[in-house]
Protein backbone atom coordinates (compact mmCIF):
# COMPACT_ATOMS: atom_id res chain seq x y z
CA UNK A 1 0.00 0.00 0.00
CA UNK A 2 2.90 2.37 0.76
CA UNK A 3 5.97 2.75 -1.42
CA UNK A 4 9.08 4.84 -1.52
CA UNK A 5 10.23 6.34 -4.83
CA UNK A 6 9.84 3.77 -7.57
CA UNK A 7 11.81 3.31 -10.79
CA UNK A 8 10.54 4.41 -14.18
CA UNK A 9 8.99 1.89 -16.50
CA UNK A 10 7.53 2.20 -19.95
CA UNK A 11 4.22 3.98 -20.27
CA UNK A 12 2.96 1.34 -22.69
CA UNK A 13 2.91 -1.21 -19.88
CA UNK A 14 1.03 1.05 -17.47
CA UNK A 15 -2.65 0.03 -17.35
CA UNK A 16 -3.63 3.48 -16.02
CA UNK A 17 -2.13 5.14 -19.10
CA UNK A 18 -3.53 2.68 -21.63
CA UNK A 19 -7.14 3.11 -20.54
CA UNK A 20 -9.45 4.24 -23.33
CA UNK A 21 -9.49 7.94 -22.49
CA UNK A 22 -12.28 9.98 -24.07
CA UNK A 23 -12.16 13.65 -25.01
CA UNK A 24 -15.76 14.51 -24.15
CA UNK A 25 -15.11 17.80 -22.38
CA UNK A 26 -12.00 18.61 -24.39
CA UNK A 27 -14.10 18.43 -27.57
CA UNK A 28 -16.17 21.41 -26.39
CA UNK A 29 -13.23 23.69 -27.12
CA UNK A 30 -11.06 26.13 -25.22
CA UNK A 31 -13.93 28.43 -24.18
CA UNK A 32 -14.37 26.14 -21.18
CA UNK A 33 -10.82 25.44 -20.00
CA UNK A 34 -7.12 26.25 -20.17
CA UNK A 35 -4.39 23.76 -20.95
CA UNK A 36 -1.95 23.58 -18.06
CA UNK A 37 1.23 21.81 -16.96
CA UNK A 38 1.45 19.68 -13.84
CA UNK A 39 3.91 20.54 -11.09
CA UNK A 40 7.05 18.47 -10.65
CA UNK A 41 7.55 17.07 -7.18
CA UNK A 42 10.78 16.15 -5.37
CA UNK A 43 9.35 12.90 -4.01
CA UNK A 44 6.59 10.43 -4.79
CA UNK A 45 5.31 8.12 -2.05
CA UNK A 46 2.07 6.31 -2.77
CA UNK A 47 -0.04 6.55 0.36
CA UNK A 48 -3.42 5.43 -0.98
CA UNK A 49 -4.68 3.46 -3.95
CA UNK A 50 -8.35 2.66 -4.18
CA UNK A 51 -8.39 -0.93 -5.39
CA UNK A 52 -12.17 -1.03 -5.00
CA UNK A 53 -12.53 1.38 -7.95
CA UNK A 54 -10.22 -0.39 -10.38
CA UNK A 55 -12.68 -3.11 -11.51
CA UNK A 56 -15.09 -0.32 -12.50
CA UNK A 57 -12.39 0.81 -14.90
CA UNK A 58 -11.95 -2.72 -16.20
CA UNK A 59 -8.67 -3.19 -14.32
CA UNK A 60 -7.51 -6.04 -12.13
CA UNK A 61 -6.00 -4.55 -8.94
CA UNK A 62 -3.37 -7.31 -8.92
CA UNK A 63 -2.15 -6.21 -12.34
CA UNK A 64 -1.88 -2.49 -11.56
CA UNK A 65 1.43 -1.81 -9.82
CA UNK A 66 2.07 0.90 -7.25
CA UNK A 67 4.56 2.51 -9.61
CA UNK A 68 1.78 2.69 -12.23
CA UNK A 69 -0.09 5.06 -9.92
CA UNK A 70 3.03 7.13 -9.31
CA UNK A 71 3.87 7.45 -13.00
CA UNK A 72 0.32 8.36 -14.00
CA UNK A 73 -0.94 10.33 -11.00
CA UNK A 74 2.23 11.70 -9.39
CA UNK A 75 4.61 12.34 -12.29
CA UNK A 76 1.74 12.85 -14.77
CA UNK A 77 3.60 11.18 -17.60
CA UNK A 78 1.82 10.25 -20.80
CA UNK A 79 -1.36 12.36 -20.57
CA UNK A 80 -2.10 15.50 -22.55
CA UNK A 81 -3.83 17.87 -22.56
CA UNK A 82 -4.37 18.60 -18.88
CA UNK A 83 -7.33 20.96 -18.53
CA UNK A 84 -7.95 23.56 -15.80
CA UNK A 85 -11.69 24.19 -15.97
CA UNK A 86 -13.12 27.71 -15.95
CA UNK A 87 -16.00 28.64 -13.65
CA UNK A 88 -17.36 31.34 -11.37
CA UNK A 89 -19.57 31.00 -8.30
CA UNK A 90 -21.49 32.47 -5.41
CA UNK A 91 -19.24 32.18 -2.36
CA UNK A 92 -21.00 32.82 0.95
CA UNK A 93 -23.64 34.74 -1.00
CA UNK A 94 -21.22 36.98 -2.95
CA UNK A 95 -20.57 36.46 -6.65
CA UNK A 96 -16.92 35.75 -7.47
CA UNK A 97 -15.73 35.96 -11.06
CA UNK A 98 -12.11 35.13 -10.18
CA UNK A 99 -12.52 31.38 -9.77
CA UNK A 100 -11.56 28.30 -11.76
CA UNK A 101 -9.42 25.23 -11.09
CA UNK A 102 -6.68 26.79 -8.97
CA UNK A 103 -4.89 23.68 -7.71
CA UNK A 104 -6.17 20.95 -9.96
CA UNK A 105 -7.05 19.97 -13.50
CA UNK A 106 -9.03 17.43 -15.45
CA UNK A 107 -6.54 14.62 -16.02
CA UNK A 108 -8.80 12.56 -18.25
CA UNK A 109 -12.19 10.94 -18.77
CA UNK A 110 -12.74 7.18 -18.90
CA UNK A 111 -15.81 5.07 -19.61
CA UNK A 112 -16.46 2.61 -16.80
CA UNK A 113 -17.59 -0.98 -17.17
CA UNK A 114 -21.02 0.29 -16.08
CA UNK A 115 -21.21 2.50 -19.17
CA UNK A 116 -20.82 5.73 -17.18
CA UNK A 117 -18.21 8.35 -18.03
CA UNK A 118 -15.88 9.18 -15.13
CA UNK A 119 -13.60 12.15 -14.61
CA UNK A 120 -10.13 11.89 -13.12
CA UNK A 121 -9.55 15.26 -11.49
CA UNK A 122 -6.43 16.27 -9.59
CA UNK A 123 -6.12 18.19 -6.35
CA UNK A 124 -2.77 19.63 -5.30
CA UNK A 125 -1.11 19.38 -8.72
CA UNK A 126 0.30 22.91 -8.91
CA UNK A 127 -0.58 26.39 -10.07
CA UNK A 128 -2.93 27.29 -12.91
CA UNK A 129 -4.16 30.62 -14.29
CA UNK A 130 -6.75 30.54 -11.49
CA UNK A 131 -4.48 30.00 -8.47
CA UNK A 132 -4.91 33.64 -7.36
CA UNK A 133 -1.48 33.82 -5.76
CA UNK A 134 -1.74 30.42 -4.06
CA UNK A 135 0.76 27.60 -4.41
CA UNK A 136 -1.70 25.18 -6.00
CA UNK A 137 -0.79 22.47 -3.52
CA UNK A 138 -2.68 20.20 -1.12
CA UNK A 139 -1.55 19.39 2.39
CA UNK A 140 -1.13 15.74 3.25
CA UNK A 141 -3.67 16.12 6.04
CA UNK A 142 -6.12 17.62 3.56
CA UNK A 143 -5.64 14.60 1.31
CA UNK A 144 -6.12 12.19 4.20
CA UNK A 145 -9.30 13.99 5.22
CA UNK A 146 -10.72 13.81 1.69
CA UNK A 147 -9.99 10.09 1.32
CA UNK A 148 -11.69 9.44 4.66
CA UNK A 149 -14.71 11.64 3.87
CA UNK A 150 -15.33 10.05 0.48
CA UNK A 151 -15.03 6.47 1.74
CA UNK A 152 -17.13 7.13 4.86
CA UNK A 153 -19.89 8.79 2.81
CA UNK A 154 -19.79 5.99 0.26
CA UNK A 155 -20.25 3.49 3.09
CA UNK A 156 -23.27 5.50 4.28
CA UNK A 157 -24.90 5.40 0.84
CA UNK A 158 -24.19 9.00 -0.17
CA UNK A 159 -23.63 9.70 -3.87
CA UNK A 160 -20.04 10.89 -3.71
CA UNK A 161 -16.82 11.29 -5.61
CA UNK A 162 -14.05 9.03 -4.37
CA UNK A 163 -10.27 9.25 -4.25
CA UNK A 164 -8.50 6.96 -6.68
CA UNK A 165 -5.03 7.71 -5.35
CA UNK A 166 -3.07 9.95 -3.01
CA UNK A 167 0.68 10.50 -3.27
CA UNK A 168 2.90 12.32 -0.80
CA UNK A 169 5.08 14.76 -2.73
CA UNK A 170 7.90 15.80 -0.42
CA UNK A 171 7.17 19.54 -0.35
CA UNK A 172 6.82 21.59 2.83
CA UNK A 173 3.77 23.86 2.73
CA UNK A 174 2.89 26.87 4.84
CA UNK A 175 -0.71 27.05 6.02
CA UNK A 176 -2.44 29.19 8.60
CA UNK A 177 -4.63 26.37 9.90
CA UNK A 178 -1.94 23.68 10.28
CA UNK A 179 1.43 23.62 12.05
CA UNK A 180 3.85 24.60 9.29
CA UNK A 181 5.77 23.62 7.33
CA UNK A 182 3.36 20.75 6.76
CA UNK A 183 3.60 17.79 4.43
CA UNK A 184 2.06 17.87 0.94
CA UNK A 185 0.14 15.50 -1.31
CA UNK A 186 -1.50 15.22 -4.69
CA UNK A 187 -4.63 13.16 -5.22
CA UNK A 188 -6.90 11.97 -8.00
CA UNK A 189 -10.61 12.41 -7.46
CA UNK A 190 -12.83 10.10 -9.50
CA UNK A 191 -16.32 11.48 -10.07
CA UNK A 192 -19.13 11.60 -12.63
CA UNK A 193 -18.28 15.17 -13.63
CA UNK A 194 -16.33 18.23 -12.56
CA UNK A 195 -18.79 20.54 -14.33
CA UNK A 196 -20.26 22.81 -11.67
CA UNK A 197 -23.18 25.18 -11.30
CA UNK A 198 -20.52 27.87 -11.48
CA UNK A 199 -19.46 26.66 -14.94
CA UNK A 200 -22.82 27.88 -16.24
CA UNK A 201 -22.74 31.02 -14.10
CA UNK A 202 -19.50 32.10 -15.75
CA UNK A 203 -21.07 31.85 -19.21
CA UNK A 204 -23.99 34.02 -18.08
CA UNK A 205 -21.52 36.55 -16.67
CA UNK A 206 -19.76 36.63 -20.06
CA UNK A 207 -23.13 37.02 -21.82
CA UNK A 208 -22.55 33.90 -23.93
CA UNK A 209 -25.90 32.10 -24.23
CA UNK A 210 -24.47 30.21 -27.21
CA UNK A 211 -21.84 28.64 -24.98
CA UNK A 212 -24.48 27.93 -22.32
CA UNK A 213 -26.57 25.96 -24.79
CA UNK A 214 -23.50 24.13 -26.08
CA UNK A 215 -22.53 23.12 -22.54
CA UNK A 216 -26.07 22.15 -21.63
CA UNK A 217 -26.37 19.94 -24.71
CA UNK A 218 -23.09 18.30 -23.69
CA UNK A 219 -24.29 17.70 -20.13
CA UNK A 220 -27.54 16.10 -21.27
CA UNK A 221 -25.88 14.00 -23.96
CA UNK A 222 -23.19 12.79 -21.57
CA UNK A 223 -24.86 12.54 -18.15
CA UNK A 224 -28.61 12.52 -18.84
CA UNK A 225 -28.63 10.34 -21.94
CA UNK A 226 -32.11 8.99 -21.23
CA UNK A 227 -33.47 12.51 -21.88
CA UNK A 228 -31.63 13.10 -25.12
CA UNK A 229 -34.50 12.16 -27.43
CA UNK A 230 -37.20 13.96 -25.43
CA UNK A 231 -38.66 17.07 -27.06
CA UNK A 232 -38.63 18.91 -23.70
CA UNK A 233 -35.22 17.55 -22.66
CA UNK A 234 -34.04 20.86 -21.20
CA UNK A 235 -36.92 21.21 -18.77
CA UNK A 236 -36.66 17.53 -17.88
CA UNK A 237 -32.94 17.91 -17.24
CA UNK A 238 -33.45 20.68 -14.71
CA UNK A 239 -36.29 18.82 -13.01
CA UNK A 240 -34.07 15.75 -12.64
CA UNK A 241 -31.16 17.83 -11.37
CA UNK A 242 -33.47 19.27 -8.70
CA UNK A 243 -34.41 15.73 -7.70
CA UNK A 244 -30.78 14.57 -7.57
CA UNK A 245 -29.67 17.53 -5.46
CA UNK A 246 -32.64 17.22 -3.10
CA UNK A 247 -31.87 13.53 -2.60
CA UNK A 248 -28.17 14.26 -2.13
CA UNK A 249 -28.72 16.78 0.65
CA UNK A 250 -31.17 14.37 2.29
CA UNK A 251 -28.37 11.78 2.21
CA UNK A 252 -26.05 14.24 3.93
CA UNK A 253 -28.63 15.07 6.58
CA UNK A 254 -29.38 11.42 7.36
CA UNK A 255 -25.64 10.67 7.47
CA UNK A 256 -25.16 13.56 9.91
CA UNK A 257 -22.76 15.23 7.49
CA UNK A 258 -22.02 18.94 7.22
CA UNK A 259 -20.29 19.83 3.94
CA UNK A 260 -19.32 23.30 5.20
CA UNK A 261 -18.73 25.15 1.91
CA UNK A 262 -21.84 24.89 -0.27
CA UNK A 263 -20.84 27.62 -2.70
CA UNK A 264 -22.22 27.21 -6.22
CA UNK A 265 -18.75 26.31 -7.50
CA UNK A 266 -18.91 23.27 -5.19
CA UNK A 267 -22.21 22.02 -6.63
CA UNK A 268 -21.90 19.33 -9.31
CA UNK A 269 -24.16 19.40 -12.36
CA UNK A 270 -24.70 15.65 -11.91
CA UNK A 271 -25.94 16.00 -8.32
CA UNK A 272 -22.92 14.29 -6.80
CA UNK A 273 -21.12 15.22 -3.59
CA UNK A 274 -17.49 16.28 -3.97
CA UNK A 275 -14.72 18.68 -2.87
CA UNK A 276 -14.38 18.00 0.86
CA UNK A 277 -12.58 20.77 2.70
CA UNK A 278 -13.50 21.72 6.30
CA UNK A 279 -16.36 19.20 6.49
CA UNK A 280 -17.44 17.53 9.73
CA UNK A 281 -19.92 14.92 10.91
CA UNK A 282 -22.24 16.16 13.65
CA UNK A 283 -21.46 14.76 17.12
CA UNK A 284 -25.06 15.30 18.28
CA UNK A 285 -28.29 16.38 16.58
CA UNK A 286 -27.42 20.07 16.76
CA UNK A 287 -29.18 22.03 14.02
CA UNK A 288 -26.77 24.96 14.38
CA UNK A 289 -23.63 22.80 14.10
CA UNK A 290 -21.16 24.49 11.75
CA UNK A 291 -18.16 22.70 10.31
CA UNK A 292 -16.08 25.60 8.98
CA UNK A 293 -14.50 27.90 11.55
CA UNK A 294 -14.75 30.79 9.06
CA UNK A 295 -18.53 30.40 8.60
CA UNK A 296 -19.14 33.09 11.20
CA UNK A 297 -22.83 33.56 10.44
CA UNK A 298 -23.62 29.83 10.15
CA UNK A 299 -24.69 30.17 6.53
CA UNK A 300 -23.73 26.56 5.85
CA UNK A 301 -24.57 25.01 9.21
CA UNK A 302 -26.16 21.57 9.38
CA UNK A 303 -29.81 22.68 9.30
CA UNK A 304 -29.25 25.21 6.50
CA UNK A 305 -28.02 22.69 3.96
CA UNK A 306 -31.38 21.86 2.31
CA UNK A 307 -32.28 25.54 2.00
CA UNK A 308 -28.86 26.48 0.62
CA UNK A 309 -28.96 23.72 -1.97
CA UNK A 310 -32.40 24.88 -3.09
CA UNK A 311 -31.10 28.46 -3.28
CA UNK A 312 -28.16 27.32 -5.40
CA UNK A 313 -30.57 25.60 -7.77
CA UNK A 314 -32.56 28.83 -7.94
CA UNK A 315 -29.40 30.82 -8.73
CA UNK A 316 -28.62 28.33 -11.50
CA UNK A 317 -31.88 29.32 -13.17
CA UNK A 318 -30.35 32.65 -14.18
CA UNK A 319 -27.87 31.20 -16.70
CA UNK A 320 -30.23 28.39 -17.70
CA UNK A 321 -32.92 30.90 -18.68
CA UNK A 322 -30.94 31.38 -21.86
CA UNK A 323 -32.11 27.92 -22.91
CA UNK A 324 -34.96 26.81 -20.62
CA UNK A 325 -38.30 28.57 -20.13
CA UNK A 326 -38.50 30.22 -16.69
CA UNK A 327 -41.87 28.60 -16.06
CA UNK A 328 -40.36 25.16 -16.59
CA UNK A 329 -37.49 26.06 -14.25
CA UNK A 330 -39.86 27.21 -11.52
CA UNK A 331 -42.01 24.11 -11.92
CA UNK A 332 -38.94 21.90 -11.60
CA UNK A 333 -37.73 23.65 -8.46
CA UNK A 334 -41.18 23.52 -6.83
CA UNK A 335 -40.72 19.78 -6.26
CA UNK A 336 -37.51 20.19 -4.20
CA UNK A 337 -39.12 19.88 -0.75
CA UNK A 338 -41.18 16.88 -1.83
CA UNK A 339 -38.12 15.04 -3.11
CA UNK A 340 -36.05 15.98 -0.08
CA UNK A 341 -38.59 14.90 2.53
CA UNK A 342 -39.30 11.60 0.77
CA UNK A 343 -35.61 10.69 0.58
CA UNK A 344 -34.87 11.82 4.13
CA UNK A 345 -37.81 9.80 5.50
CA UNK A 346 -36.70 6.70 3.61
CA UNK A 347 -33.08 6.96 4.75
CA UNK A 348 -33.88 7.64 8.40
CA UNK A 349 -36.29 4.71 8.55
CA UNK A 350 -33.53 2.52 7.14
CA UNK A 351 -31.25 3.73 9.93
CA UNK A 352 -34.01 2.62 12.30
CA UNK A 353 -34.00 -0.84 10.71
CA UNK A 354 -36.85 -0.64 8.22
CA UNK A 355 -36.21 -0.91 4.50
CA UNK A 356 -39.88 -0.36 3.73
CA UNK A 357 -42.15 0.76 6.55
CA UNK A 358 -45.72 1.47 5.51
CA UNK A 359 -47.34 1.44 8.94
CA UNK A 360 -49.06 4.55 10.22
CA UNK A 361 -46.58 4.79 13.09
CA UNK A 362 -43.64 5.32 10.74
CA UNK A 363 -43.78 9.10 10.67
CA UNK A 364 -44.49 9.23 14.39
CA UNK A 365 -41.44 7.07 15.06
CA UNK A 366 -39.25 9.27 12.89
CA UNK A 367 -40.42 12.46 14.57
CA UNK A 368 -40.03 10.96 18.03
CA UNK A 369 -36.51 9.80 17.15
CA UNK A 370 -35.48 13.30 16.05
CA UNK A 371 -37.12 14.88 19.10
CA UNK A 372 -35.26 12.49 21.38
CA UNK A 373 -31.91 13.05 19.67
CA UNK A 374 -32.32 16.82 19.81
CA UNK A 375 -33.61 16.93 23.38
CA UNK A 376 -31.07 14.50 24.85
CA UNK A 377 -28.02 15.56 22.78
CA UNK A 378 -26.96 11.94 22.90
CA UNK A 379 -24.34 11.00 20.31
CA UNK A 380 -26.12 10.99 16.94
CA UNK A 381 -24.05 8.24 15.38
CA UNK A 382 -23.64 6.27 18.59
CA UNK A 383 -27.39 6.06 19.08
CA UNK A 384 -27.86 4.32 15.74
CA UNK A 385 -24.73 2.18 16.00
CA UNK A 386 -25.91 1.08 19.46
CA UNK A 387 -29.25 0.08 17.93
CA UNK A 388 -27.40 -2.05 15.40
CA UNK A 389 -25.04 -3.55 17.97
CA UNK A 390 -27.64 -4.39 20.62
CA UNK A 391 -30.70 -5.29 18.54
CA UNK A 392 -32.42 -8.40 19.82
CA UNK A 393 -35.63 -10.16 18.83
CA UNK A 394 -36.64 -9.90 22.50
CA UNK A 395 -37.40 -6.24 21.81
CA UNK A 396 -40.74 -7.58 20.54
CA UNK A 397 -41.58 -8.93 23.99
CA UNK A 398 -41.46 -5.84 26.19
CA UNK A 399 -40.72 -2.12 25.62
CA UNK A 400 -38.30 -2.32 28.56
CA UNK A 401 -36.08 -4.65 26.52
CA UNK A 402 -35.57 -2.10 23.73
CA UNK A 403 -31.93 -0.95 23.80
CA UNK A 404 -31.56 -2.26 27.34
CA UNK A 405 -28.01 -3.42 26.50
CA UNK A 406 -26.94 0.00 25.23
CA UNK A 407 -23.91 1.63 26.83
CA UNK A 408 -25.19 5.17 26.40
CA UNK A 409 -28.87 5.07 27.36
CA UNK A 410 -28.37 4.46 31.12
CA UNK A 411 -26.37 7.68 31.40
CA UNK A 412 -29.43 9.67 30.31
CA UNK A 413 -31.40 9.06 33.43
CA UNK A 414 -35.17 9.38 33.26
CA UNK A 415 -36.48 10.36 29.83
CA UNK A 416 -40.17 10.31 29.04
CA UNK A 417 -39.41 10.87 25.36
CA UNK A 418 -37.15 7.84 25.21
CA UNK A 419 -39.68 5.72 27.11
CA UNK A 420 -42.34 6.67 24.55
CA UNK A 421 -39.90 5.89 21.76
CA UNK A 422 -39.28 2.40 23.19
CA UNK A 423 -43.02 1.73 23.43
CA UNK A 424 -43.55 2.81 19.83
CA UNK A 425 -40.58 0.84 18.49
CA UNK A 426 -41.84 -2.23 20.36
CA UNK A 427 -45.29 -1.80 18.82
CA UNK A 428 -43.88 -1.52 15.31
CA UNK A 429 -41.75 -4.64 15.75
CA UNK A 430 -44.91 -6.54 16.57
CA UNK A 431 -46.30 -5.72 13.14
CA UNK A 432 -43.62 -8.06 11.79
CA UNK A 433 -43.37 -11.82 11.99
CA UNK A 434 -40.72 -13.14 14.40
CA UNK A 435 -38.74 -14.54 11.48
CA UNK A 436 -38.37 -11.02 10.08
CA UNK A 437 -36.26 -9.86 13.00
CA UNK A 438 -33.09 -11.02 11.22
CA UNK A 439 -33.95 -8.73 8.30
CA UNK A 440 -34.29 -5.76 10.65
CA UNK A 441 -30.98 -6.64 12.32
CA UNK A 442 -29.23 -6.76 8.94
CA UNK A 443 -30.78 -3.45 7.91
CA UNK A 444 -29.58 -1.78 11.11
CA UNK A 445 -26.06 -3.12 10.56
CA UNK A 446 -26.05 -2.06 6.89
CA UNK A 447 -26.99 1.56 7.48
CA UNK A 448 -25.25 2.17 10.81
CA UNK A 449 -21.49 1.47 10.79
CA UNK A 450 -19.87 1.10 14.17
CA UNK A 451 -17.29 3.82 13.51
CA UNK A 452 -18.29 7.42 12.79
CA UNK A 453 -15.84 9.84 11.21
CA UNK A 454 -16.01 12.44 13.96
CA UNK A 455 -13.25 15.02 14.38
CA UNK A 456 -11.52 13.18 17.27
CA UNK A 457 -11.41 10.04 15.11
CA UNK A 458 -9.74 11.93 12.26
CA UNK A 459 -7.21 13.43 14.65
CA UNK A 460 -6.49 9.99 16.11
CA UNK A 461 -5.70 8.81 12.57
CA UNK A 462 -3.60 11.84 11.71
CA UNK A 463 -1.49 11.89 14.88
CA UNK A 464 0.41 8.62 14.21
CA UNK A 465 0.99 9.76 10.62
CA UNK A 466 2.35 13.12 11.75
CA UNK A 467 4.36 11.80 14.69
CA UNK A 468 5.60 8.39 13.56
CA UNK A 469 4.71 8.13 9.85
CA UNK A 470 2.47 5.26 10.94
CA UNK A 471 -0.25 4.74 8.33
CA UNK A 472 -1.74 1.53 9.65
CA UNK A 473 -4.58 3.19 11.65
CA UNK A 474 -5.54 5.08 8.46
CA UNK A 475 -5.66 1.89 6.39
CA UNK A 476 -7.55 0.05 9.13
CA UNK A 477 -10.21 2.76 9.29
CA UNK A 478 -10.66 2.97 5.53
CA UNK A 479 -11.05 -0.79 5.42
CA UNK A 480 -14.00 -0.47 7.80
CA UNK A 481 -15.72 1.85 5.33
CA UNK A 482 -15.31 -0.38 2.28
Amino acid sequence: MTLAETPNHTNSSNPLLTLNYESALESLGSDYYDEVTAAEFPQHILRWRNNALLPRLGLDPQVVKDEDFITAFGKFQGRKPLLALRYHGYQFGEYNSRLGDGRGFLYGQVRGTDGELYDFGTKGSGTTPYSRGGDGMLTLKGGVREVLAAEALHRLGVRTSRCLSMIETGLGLWRGDEPSPTRSSVMIRMSKSHIRFGTFERLHYLKRPDLTKKLLDHVIETYYQHLNSEHDKYALFYAELVKRVAELVAQWMAAGFCHAVLNTDNMSITGESFDYGPYAFIPTYDLSFTAAYFDYYKRYCYSQQPGICKLNLELLQEPLKAVIDIGDLQTGLSKFAEYYLAEYRTLMLKKLGFEDLQFAEADELLQLTITFLQDSQIGYHQFFSDMARTFDSKWRDEPAFVMNASEIIPALGASAIFDNWCVLYHQILNHFDPNQMDIIARTLAKYNPQTALLRPVIESIWEPIAQEDNWQPFYDLVQQFQ
